[in-house]
């Protein structure tokens, strides 16, 4: 006989309405929270959106991203962000990195003095660096930028609340919004109270966060309608407590599994993705909750249509067999 992990029994009977108020609560005052956080500590904004300098730099010899980056830290030049960027139509002698400093001056540039110095550093430990480009992005367009991805992550949501609408119904669709926007207030909370750098790639990371999010939640309403045809006479809340059992295990394993992977990422992948990892780290662990707590509270308290079977179409001569 074949062995099987098992995180999760294939049958189990959790109560999961029994501290209902306690755990919706808990997700309400968290969302507060992250929103006077947020308000009030503000948000770290990396490069792409505080402004900067992105340099791209070329040797003849292959370059040490590590070295760079700890040259460049003894400068105190602020955000530094170092990668090398690979392309097939380089040739063996062609190694290109491209460097992006963060500045709090008011041009949001960095001044020649200070590339003079960057220079002469990244000389001492690669006498063959030269810069090709360097190119500033002023505050007012990163200003931009940060309009634009709210915008965006905006966009998503309200993308996501007319296919549920539309797939399901309205109730389905308040709930499994209400659990997204949960995700991502959190999300954006916790890098504010910490302080984590905030950039384009955490707004990739909370739009991967939505999707992921929205997955789990349309997988248990599914089988929530196919559940709400199969019994028709089964109280509401016990027909939920019946489908997150049911699809208990398989919301388990996705989260595992993907938490695995991130995992590997957040320790082997480097500086670059850490704030993209973390950020899926954290919008998995709470999606998997708001799927469970939120999502499917809401839609209790808003009630549900219990009967989806298509009602017969009437003969149009029916109606008149029993007029007097």
């Amino acid at each position: 006989m074949a062995f099987r992990l098992k995180i999760v029994p294939e049958v189990t009977h959790i109560n999961f309405f029994r501290w209902q108020w306690l755990t919706f609560g808990l997700s309400a005052v968290l969302m507060v929270a992250s929103v006077i956080v947020t308000l009030t500590m503000g948000l770290n904004f990396g490069i792409d959106f505080r402004g900067g300098t992105t340099i791209r730099a070329e040797s003849n010899t292959a370059f040490d991203v590590g070295e760079y980056r700890q040259v460049l830290g003894g400068l105190d030049l602020g955000d530094v962000a170092i990668t090398e960027v690979f392309d097939p139509t380089f040739g063996p002698d062609r190694h290109v990195a491209q460097i992006r400093i963060g500045t709090t001056s008011e041009t949001g540039s960095v001044t020649p003095e200070e590339l003079n110095i960057i220079e002469a550093a990244l000389k001492e430990v690669d006498p063959a660096v030269r810069f090709t480009a360097v190119e500033s992005v002023g505050p007012k367009v990163s200003n931009e930028l940060i309009m634009t991805a709210f915008k965006a992550v905006g966009a998503a949501t309200i993308a996501i609340l007319i296919y549920i609408w539309l797939r399901f119904e309205w109730q389905f669709a308040i709930g499994a919004v209400v659990a997204l926007v949960h995700d991502v207030l959190l999300t954006i909370g916790l890098f504010s109270l910490f302080q984590i750098r905030f950039d384009l790639t955490t707004i990739a990371a909370l739009l991967t966060i939505l999707g992921y999010s929205v997955n789990d939640t349309v997988v248990v309403f599914d089988r929530l309608r196919e559940n709400l045809i199969k019994y028709k006479t089964t109280p509401l809340i016990d027909l939920m407590n019946l489908t997150v059992n049911e699809t208990l295990s398989r919301t388990v394993m996705t989260a595992v599994t993907t938490a695995i992977a991130l995992i590997a990422l957040i320790v082997l992948g480097g500086d670059v993705i850490r704030g993209f990892v973390f950020a899926m780290l954290w919008g998995v662990t709470v999606g998997c909750y708001s799927t469970i707590y939120v999502a499917k509270n809401i839609v209790l308290w808003t009630g549900v249509k219990r009967d989806w079977s298509k009602k017969p179409v009437e003969d149009g001569a029916a109606r008149f067999r029993d007029a007097p």
